[in-house]
């Protein structure tokens, strides 16, 4: 997190004034100043949202809209996943690449008919509007939409809280969503989110933001979260984190994101390759390149946290790796961490060493997530 910025540099989200009235502890982030935590306390907002329901804000994330009888071709030309492909109000993890097939940005796209809804992450929104604007932006229209709130209610009672507020959103099954009216404003929900639990993303008016949220908080259900649970929640659930599990250099194949990239864009598929950074990720799924490294999940043996930027050794003293997220998972009370390591470090079982302040912490490589998903399929 950008520490340097101070207050008045950062920029606010609709729900600025609700979150310092709720005694959060605010911390800048890509930009915005965003509640880490309340007052009680990061375990408990983890807690809570395993338990029943927590609300998120993530106005900082990107919000926009590709339109045009072409968007889809179009985006298709950026990311190695199908769009064209995608069903009417259906939702699809993406992956917008460079011409190495490194990962600029990771996203979430819907269709939603005459056009697609995009979410990029907040740090990154600037430069992918701009790469999709220099790429793209003469097949179709590329729509920022700052105006809009985003917000995040997670849990296995999420369903329970918002469908009393928007009825008919239980009908909502995992990676779909639909148009709802909530008190004269429109507002665009998926059943989505980024903690391995149940639970919906929310577009709405930014104007209406705040009410909204304090409806959500009045269900008893409910209760507020920020950042950090946010954070130990997607990693227990072994989601990666823009910036520090991906960024410009890594692969998707490298970070084990081939669930991803679908078999109509792969090699033999009916629309193979023909997107920027095919030839890189087209040989390393086929084999044909070497992948020198790999994203795996940690398990510690000894209860001492691991922290990002931790190098990894083998048995001989030789670095093998480096962490990239760590920290003591709150669920299965054992320090996790993810980690790119060398390709025969990567089977689950297998010791690495992490060199914590000059202290060889034995950690296995585990598969992941680190605790169950509990998406809703229907």
């Amino acid at each position: 997190m950008p520490a340097a910025a101070s207050d008045t540099t950062l920029l606010q989200t609709p729900l600025h004034a609700l979150h310092v009235g709720l005694g959060a502890r605010m911390v800048p982030f890509a930009g915005y100043s965003m509640p880490v935590q309340y007052p009680e306390g990061l375990m408990a907002e983890h807690r809570h949202t395993r338990e029943a329901a927590s609300l998120f804000d993530v106005s900082h994330m990107g919000q926009l809209k590709l339109a045009g009888p072409e968007a889809a071709a179009a985006f298709e030309t950026l990311m190695p996943v199908d769009v064209a492909g995608l069903g009417l109000n259906k939702q699809r993890y993406g992956l917008l690449l460079n011409e190495a097939g490194g990962i600029i940005d990771d996203l979430m796209f819907v269709n939603r008919g005459d056009h697609l809804f995009v979410i990029v992450n907040g740090a990154c929104k600037a430069g992918d509007i701009a790469h999709m604007q220099a790429t793209i932006g003469g097949r179709c229209q590329i729509i920022p939409m700052p105006e809009q709130a985003l917000l995040a209610l997670q849990g296995p009672k999420a369903v329970e809280a918002l469908k009393r507020l928007l009825p008919g959103v239980e009908q909502l099954v995992f990676m779909t969503g639909g148009a709802f009216d909530w008190r004269g404003a429109e507002l665009y929900v998926t059943r989505s989110g980024y903690t391995g639990e149940d639970g919906y993303e929310i577009s709405v008016p930014g104007g209406r933001a705040e009410a909204f949220a304090q409806a959500l908080l009045a269900e008893p259900e409910v209760k507020p979260a920020g950042l950090g649970a946010r954070n130990s929640l997607r990693l227990e659930a072994g989601l990666c984190l823009y910036g520090n599990d991906l960024d410009p250099t890594t692969t998707p194949v490298e970070a084990g994101l081939n669930w991803a990239m679908q078999k109509v864009r792969r090699p033999g598929g009916e629309r193979a390759g023909d997107f920027l950074g095919a030839e890189a990720v087209l040989a390393q799924l086929e084999g044909k390149l070497p992948v020198n490294r790999k994203r795996v999940g940690l398990i510690a043996k000894e209860r001492i946290p691991v922290r990002e930027h931790v190098k990894l050794e083998n048995m001989d003293g030789q670095t093998i790796g480096e962490v990239t997220s760590g920290l003591l998972g709150p669920t299965i009370d054992q320090p996790i961490a993810m980690a790119y390591v060398q390709p025969d470090y990567a089977a689950p079982g297998a010791e690495v060493f992490a060199m914590v302040r000059g202290k060889p912490v034995p950690m296995t490589v585990a598969a992941m997530p680190f605790v169950p998903a509990r998406y809703y399929r229907g």
